[in-house]
């Protein structure tokens, strides 16, 4: 690969992270032809298109390698900044680790993991809630430089390590239970229940119902889409509708708030960690705190 010249990665990236080349012109203190310029330079030197000039920007095949290795590159750079003693306000943007997060992890173990991570280290964190089945995606679009993931195939220049697994119940409150549920078998009544789920990539629930139920239709006449991990709980305890509870969350709340709607039919989701390949005290210190925080994560006794 040809000499990739800083200022021009630094260009590209901004104008990735941004999504225009004014917004990544402003970011930069630069002109949008500058910014337009060292993009096409870059191109040049490459020999490929590596952006489509759409708003927002989008990423070509060729664009999402060359943005993968980019950020390593800055990344590498950071590092070495750090290292040497220079002052870390000039280098401010690139000392950012972007990481992709499942929700339900975030809202349970993954924010013990940060706080484990050095001070000294003078690092920064951008997490990006995406579903688990979905953040790969990002590792690939050299968005993130590291992400918890379902998905247990490397993604080209990463290593995987598995942290364990996340148990979710079918779970409601006691009341839903009464009103909902009570006039027949869990397997006839659960598919016209209130149902939530946490948005339109969530079909952790529908899953569960053709298990239970061996039909290949989801269920719930009536659907509510929860977009947090802490309002979906609380919704479930205050009788709004059913929906899968990870055992790590399902235990912070009193005991007898939820109901277990179908004892041995939990559903398992395995979770891997995935991240760059990269000599990074940063990122090692980071992996380090996250494959230790997740340790206790994992099965518990059924309520």
């Amino acid at each position: 690969m040809p000499e990739l010249p800083l200022d021009q990665v630094r260009t590209l990236l901004a104008a990735v992270d941004e999504g225009t080349f004014d917004a990544a012109a402003a970011a930069l203190h630069v002109t949008p032809s500058a910014v337009s310029q060292r993009v096409k330079a870059l191109e040049q030197r490459i020999g490929r298109v590596l952006l489509t000039r759409t708003k927002p920007i989008a990423l070509t095949d060729s664009g999402e390698v060359l943005v993968r290795y980019a950020r390593q590159l800055v990344r590498l750079e950071a590092d070495a900044a750090a290292e040497l003693g220079l002052d870390p306000d000039h280098h401010q943007a690139s000392m950012t680790i972007a990481v992709a997060v499942n929700a339900d992890s975030l809202a349970t173990w993954f924010m013990d993991a940060l706080t484990e991570v050095p001070a000294s280290l003078r690092v920064g964190f951008e997490l990006l809630r995406e579903d688990e089945a979905y953040t790969a995606a990002l590792l690939r679009r050299g968005r993130v430089a590291a992400a918890v993931t379902r998905d247990a195939n490397a993604v080209t220049g990463c290593r995987v390590t598995k942290l364990g697994i996340m148990r979710y119940r079918a779970s409601a409150s006691p009341g839903f239970v009464e009103r909902w549920l009570s006039s027949g078998p869990i397997e006839r009544t659960l598919p016209t229940a209130p149902m939530l789920v946490f948005d339109r990539n969530d079909e952790l629930q529908d899953q569960f119902l053709r298990t239970l139920t061996g039909k290949r239709e989801g269920g719930g006449r009536t659907r509510h889409l929860i977009p947090t991990s802490d309002a979906f709980l609380g919704a479930v305890a205050r009788g709004l509708g059913w929906g899968m509870i990870p055992d790590e969350q399902a235990s912070m709340l009193p005991e007898g708030a939820l109901v277990d709607l179908a004892p041995g039919h939990a559903v398992d989701v395995p979770l891997y960690w995935q991240q760059w390949k990269l000599d990074s005290p940063a990122l090692k210190a980071l992996s380090d705190a996250v494959i230790s925080a997740a340790r206790g994560i994992g099965p518990r006794p059924a309520p």
